[in-house]
């Protein structure tokens, strides 16, 4: 089981590397894991590091290129009054509830460059399901409906960027924007899997099996 400085190390920073003079905006700080591999790569490429958090991290660490924000995540105006106008990779990590991430995806969605990217921490809920070793109610049905709440989003707008996602610990969204149109709201999708006739297809294959 890959560790969350594993999976970020892996699925992330590779992705962002050679970004020159990257606009940085970080969503979450706590302990500062994130923080300081996001800091090496502002420093070696010119960059700076915006980061929001309810906590004061203040103390994370003390470098030119960062710049903390203590604040909610979601009060948009206050936030984006602090950072660039456009960005080239922003982090989501913050408040792991589907309909929170959906509303901070879409509030800083037109902050992003055309190419750039978003991660969203937290999509994958196999960790957590019953009587495994990490069993957490919370973090099954949160990570689970934040992960089918993206695929919506994309459903609707799959010209608009792109969507992978990594399953290593704890599951990580990998988005790249495509196009500078306007996001669709998206809608929950119109799936046949509690439908009359799927009933029947799993009878069907219970009494063939």
């Amino acid at each position: 089981m890959f560790s969350y400085e594993e999976k970020i190390e892996k699925n992330l920073f590779p992705l962002i590397r050679k970004i020159k003079n990257p606009q940085i905006l970080e969503l979450g700080v706590q302990s500062g894991i994130s923080t300081k591999k996001f800091l090496e790569i502002c420093n070696q490429n010119n960059g700076n590091l915006y980061s929001v958090d309810v906590n004061d991290c203040s103390n994370v660490v003390n470098d030119p290129k960062w710049n903390f924000i203590k604040s909610r995540d979601d009060d948009f105006n206050f936030v984006k009054s602090q950072i660039p106008e456009k960005l080239d990779v922003i982090f989501i990590d913050t408040l792991h509830e589907a309909k929170h991430v959906k509303k901070i995806f879409y509030n800083y969605y037109n902050n992003l460059r055309n190419g750039g990217l978003i991660f969203v921490d937290d999509i994958s809920h196999l960790p957590y399901i019953k009587n495994d070793r990490k069993t957490d109610f919370y973090c099954e049905i949160n990570n689970r409906e934040t992960f089918d709440t993206l695929l919506q989003i994309y459903y609707y707008n799959h010209k608009s960027f792109t969507l992978n996602f990594s399953f290593e610990s704890s599951g990580l969204a990998i988005i790249k924007k495509k196009s500078d149109d306007i996001l669709k709201v998206s809608e929950k999708l119109n799936s046949r899997e509690h439908s009359f006739k799927n009933l029947i297809r799993k009878l069907w294959l219970k009494v063939k099996n």
